[in-house]
């Protein structure tokens, strides 16, 4: 296709998008507003949608019967400020313009935004591997019809999108598994404490970073992201004409993956070049490289295997293969996750010959590492009835060769890019009517703590300031200890950003979850006490029972009195207290910069550590490794966050 077609379907795409987005033939509103919604009690809820342009508009609502209109603009956009009563309904709203529709069975009550990844994303059924706790009993308790659930579809945008996918439900058994599981049980909490109606709009996408659910006008200000911000903006533009370049070349790299490519696996290999095996590809010579890469040895088999089937393993790959003997296809691993599954394949006796004989393997790397990279041991070759110990060795030298790389689109559909999601499940929510938000997410930011320490409060204050409510309430949960990869502080890191964060955005609030975490499951099945630990933030701070304990102790700081290390917290209430195993978990930095187990000892609420005269401590931390736990908590059982003094990485 020339470049010329190329801008004549853009030039299409571009005119007929015009036309779409500023003509609407009958009333139409967002998904957001449909019947069995709530709205927020005791607010200026704006109801919006979109009509013929200059069209009047006329709503309705059944707990005044009052008249309220507006005029449609030149794009046939209008809004109207709803005055909602005190918690109640169920209630009607009636809109009318050429068209006439009805809204029905709609609560008055409070209304919460529920975002993050995936463990705000978790339903309240759990996922095969990955369970909630007494998921079925509550399943079968789930009967509260004034719970309402707005699930917001997954999908990016390279520009804020007007409009979204999604829909809401009514809490019974027959929907609650579906549920977020934190959500609910935020809500649910909320609504026994309340008595009233609770809207929960749930919008999550696991394994996303924070940057996504933030929008360009806020990341610009950070300069952090506008390389990719810049991309993004470029595609934006020229969609129409990069969907065609992609298509191209994607052709291309189908063609090239569905060639079975024995020309490469039996020639001479006069240009190939060598590498050690097992070892992923990037690590030897071929850095940053998607593709295909065949790999091949020559190895020589006596004459007693000759006619004899053998067995070839050759240990895991990543991520697909197909493998060749003496030019023979043998197997393949080409559909499905196979990068972590070892391969065991058997070579029929005839194609078995004395002396030279030629292994091939063609392998693809969808992403991340690539390779042939297990161990030695699991790489050989034997006859099948009889034992490994008589094999050939295949660890060591291989030839190999790079002959296709994997295209990159510039449409990328992957959510990890800035602003995407925002673009796409926050900004068509905004200026919908909420009390405030809970937030569940930090894992895939996990390495890059100094950074989420601006980024965080960052996203925070955007969403108020696209809101323009005010400095709504925003909670969140603290990520649980789990066995990340890399550096094992990693993980605290990014928990000691996210408890920085409430001194540098206002009206915030943390739930800490050290003792409810699972260091092999990054998905913990306990979601109960998250929702509720949530809740007991709300409860006090935006609904005034102050009689209710609702945050475990928070870092405050450390100083030496004589030869005794003095650590001081907040939320102490009561005192502190030890968890079963005793107090553990405490370090000391001395001047020489090194981090050293330091024995604690609680005093009412503090926690002192004894330091001979020598000492002169620089730095103090709580639990900062990934898989650390809880050891530490306030007299109503809540558990202190993990800190350090230091800066962050």
């Amino acid at each position: 296709m020339t470049g010329r077609q190329i801008k004549k379907i853009f030039a299409f795409v571009t005119v007929a998008n015009c036309l779409i987005s500023n003509s609407w033939a009958q009333l139409k509103l967002p998904a957001v507003f449909a019947d069995s919604m709530v709205l927020q009690q005791k607010a200026d809820a704006p109801i919006w949608g979109w009509t013929t342009p200059g069209q009047n508009v006329t709503l309705t609502a059944s707990w005044s019967g009052k008249k309220m209109h507006t005029v449609a603009d030149n794009r046939g956009r209008w809004m109207i400020k709803l005055a909602t009563p005190v918690a109640g309904g169920p209630y009607t709203i009636s809109i009318e313009s050429k068209e006439r529709m009805v809204l029905r069975d709609v609560l008055v009550g409070e209304v919460w935004i529920c975002s993050g990844q995936s463990n705000m994303e978790m339903p309240v059924s759990g996922w095969s591997t990955d369970p909630i706790l007494n998921s079925a009993a509550e399943i079968a308790a789930a009967k509260h019809p004034s719970i309402r659930m707005f699930t917001v579809e997954k999908e990016i945008a390279f520009a804020p999108k007007s409009d979204l996918s999604g829909n809401w439900a009514t809490c019974s058994p027959a929907t609650v598994g579906a549920f977020s599981a934190t959500a609910y049980f935020f809500g649910r909490e909320l609504y026994n404490t309340l008595k009233i109606p609770v809207g929960l709009i749930h919008t999550s996408w696991g394994g996303t970073i924070a940057e996504a659910w933030t929008s360009e006008t806020s990341l610009r200000m950070m300069k952090d992201f506008d390389k990719e911000l810049d991309k993004i903006d470029s595609v934006n533009r020229n969609r129409a004409a990069i969907r065609v370049a992609d298509s191209i070349q994607n052709l291309t790299w189908t063609r090239v993956l569905t060639d079975r490519g024995k020309a490469y696996s039996n020639n001479l290999m006069n240009d190939w070049k060598t590498m050690q095996l097992p070892g992923v590809w990037e690590n030897a010579g071929l850095p940053d490289v998607d593709g295909i890469v065949w790999f091949k040895k020559v190895v020589n088999i006596p004459e007693s295997w000759v006619g004899k089937d053998l067995k070839l393993n050759l240990g895991p790959i990543d991520d697909r293969d197909i493998t060749y003997f003496n030019g023979q296809e043998l197997d393949s691993t080409m559909q499905g996750f196979t990068w972590a599954v070892e391969r065991h394949y058997t070579i029929p006796g005839k194609w078995v010959r004395a002396g030279e004989n030629i292994i091939a393997v063609k392998v693809i790397d969808d992403g991340g590492t690539g390779g042939i990279y297990g161990t030695a041991s699991q790489m050989i070759l034997y006859p099948a009835a009889g034992k490994r110990d008589v094999g050939i060795p295949l660890s060591g030298e291989w030839y190999f060769k790079l002959v296709a790389t994997k295209p990159q689109p510039l449409f990328n559909t992957w959510p990890n890019q800035p602003s995407v999601l925002y673009n796409s499940m926050i900004a068509p929510l905004v200026p919908f009517a909420i009390k405030g938000a809970i937030w569940y997410q930090g894992e895939s930011n996990v390495g890059r703590a100094r950074q989420y320490t601006r980024l965080f409060p960052l996203m925070i204050n955007d969403w108020r300031k696209q809101w323009g409510q005010g400095t709504f309430p925003f909670y969140f949960v603290q990520i649980a200890p789990f066995k990340y990869g890399g550096d094992q502080v990693d993980a605290a890191q990014l928990r000691d950003a996210q408890r920085r964060s409430l001194s540098l955005a206002a009206n915030t609030g943390m739930a800490v979850t050290l003792d409810i975490g699972n260091n092999n499951n990054i998905h913990p099945a306990n979601k109960q006490d998250v929702g509720k630990r949530l809740a007991l933030w709300a409860l006090n701070n935006t609904y005034n029972k102050a009689s209710l304990s609702y945050s475990g102790p928070l870092y405050r700081n450390f100083e030496k009195r004589g030869n005794k290390i003095v650590i001081s917290f907040t939320h102490t209430y009561g005192g502190l207290k030890a968890g079963d195993k005793g107090l553990q978990g405490f370090e000391v930095r001395g001047a020489d910069g090194v981090w050293k187990p330091a024995k604690a000892l609680i005093d009412g609420d503090k926690v002192i550590i004894r330091a001979d005269e020598t000492m002169k401590p620089v730095g103090v931390r709580y639990a900062f490794y990934a898989t650390s736990v809880a050891t530490l908590f306030n007299d109503k059982g809540l558990p202190a966050s993990s800190f350090t003094s230091d800066a962050l990485n």
